[in-house]
């Protein structure tokens, strides 16, 4: 009995102690989906080899007796090619890979332990680290990541490791505060060959359902040629369209090989309030980016491994709800965090890479169809805005000091950052977020202002 109330004792002192601001994503607080968008229809891709598995939700809002829709296909299709597709799937990937917006919030600068912490947490947001520099880094320390699961509200990793130093170490790396004595009482268990349950809190809320789409319409085919036809639904469109496709592949990222992919900026600093506005700045955001690109760019808004997430914008999907898809190449009966087959990194069970694309077009700047290309490139990309929240304790040190001095600088640069991203007056922009570079004629008395002094 008092080997377990230990265990359990310490399971929840690092637990429990873990600030999810520490870690590389920071809390997810909101998502940009599809909802945020007009004439705005989306087509799920499943492409492997000459495969292809189209399922297509389109934003029709009338009387469905007056909806139509004209598709080319490669072939003349069976019956059992074609049939209707479930959109709470399509919901869920949209929900996964939408662009997103986390937040931080500032430790107690007179704190020399939180300061290092906030130092390894900025550098771990500048770029996320890849699945395999961060299995690198795990291994290098003599841990091993045995499966990652996410149950219920918790994501959940099962830890081996070869000595306690190693893992205290990995913890400690991963935003985890260890009490004291930790390092004994976790290789007591090792001795024992016990792995390591760990879980966090996952800030996730599953998505709710927004436009009024029929029921989406799904189709295989066989043909080399891998694309999607835009061009007869432009013939009868009132102004410009918007599509967001969802490519799931083997090998890597799908990119347009007849207009240019672009990549959304992302890891931006931006003021605070922005939490509130969050539609409103992506929207904006986004036009900002078409109106550079002239209407003419295809817009690369997410690319990831499907078998994990940092921050999750919701859960990935399971192999079921792929297979639903159209992804044929999974095994049958393939289940996520099963006894066999764990959830692992990248290169798991789970062998779907997802790419999100986003364009706004017309006939005038689009007249050919799309046409895509899979390549073997990996790497991970999201949409991801960060607001950071500043300490506002009453920490009286030098290093406090030097904090609030650069504060002003800070609030400048996300003020700079938001309306580079937007097109919005700067002006506006530092009005609503209560802050006034120094120098400006905001920031000079009354009187000066009145008298041009």
């Amino acid at each position: 009995m008092k080997l377990t109330m230990t265990l359990v004792a310490a399971a929840l002192t690092v637990a429990l102690a873990a600030p999810a601001a520490l870690a590389f994503c920071g809390f997810y607080v909101a998502k940009a989906d599809t909802k945020l968008f007009n004439q705005a229809s989306q087509v799920v891709l499943v492409r492997h080899e000459d495969k292809t598995v189209i399922t297509m939700a389109n934003d029709f809002k009338g009387d469905p007796k007056e909806f139509a829709i004209v598709v080319p296909v490669p072939a003349v299709l069976e019956k059992g090619q074609i049939r209707i597709g479930d959109r709470a799937l399509i919901e869920h990937l949209d929900a996964y890979s939408s662009p997103r917006l986390v937040e931080y919030f500032d430790e107690d600068p007179c704190s020399p332990r939180m300061l290092l912490e906030s130092k390894m947490s900025a550098q771990r947001g500048a770029a996320a680290p890849s699945a395999d520099a961060m299995a690198e880094r795990a291994r290098s320390l003599g841990v091993t990541i045995e499966a990652r699961y996410t149950v219920g509200e918790y994501d959940i990793l099962i830890l081996s490791a070869k000595e306690s130093a190693g893992l205290e170490t990995w913890l400690r790396d991963s935003g985890y505060r260890l009490p004291t004595g930790a390092s004994s009482v976790l290789g007591s268990y090792l001795k024992q060959g016990m792995k390591f349950f760990v879980a966090r809190v996952n800030l996730i809320e599953q998505a709710r359902l927004g436009f009024t789409y029929l029921r989406p319409l799904q189709m295989a085919f066989e043909s080399p040629k891998f694309m999607l036809p835009i061009r007869l639904g432009t013939l009868n469109a009132d102004g410009h369209q918007g599509l967001v496709v969802y490519a799931l592949t083997r090998k890597g990222r799908v990119e347009t090989t007849n207009y240019r992919t672009v990549r959304l900026p992302t890891g931006m600093d931006l003021p605070v309030y922005v939490k509130r506005e969050f539609p409103q700045f992506y929207r904006a955001m986004f036009a900002e980016q078409v109106k550079r690109e002239a209407m003419r760019a295809v817009f690369l808004e997410y690319a990831w491994d499907m078998s994990w997430c940092d921050p999750c914008a919701a859960d990935p999907l399971s192999p079921e709800e792929l297979r639903k898809l159209g992804v044929f190449w999974l095994p049958e009966g393939t289940s996520r965090g099963s006894a066999d087959r764990p959830r692992r990194q990248p290169g798991g069970p789970v062998d779907v890479f997802v790419t999100r694309l986003h364009v706004r077009y017309d006939a005038a700047r689009f007249p050919e169809d799309l046409v895509f290309q899979e390549t073997a490139d990996r790497s991970t990309f999201q949409g991801r805005y960060v607001l950071r929240h500043p300490w506002k304790g009453e920490a009286q040190c030098e290093a406090a000091e030097r904090y609030r001095q650069s504060l002003r600088a800070r609030a400048e640069r996300e003020a700079g950052n938001l309306a580079a991203l937007t097109g919005w007056p700067i002006e506006d922009i530092r009005r609503k977020a209560g802050t006034v570079p120094e120098g400006s004629p905001e920031g000079r008395p009354w009187w000066q202002r009145l008298f041009g002094e």
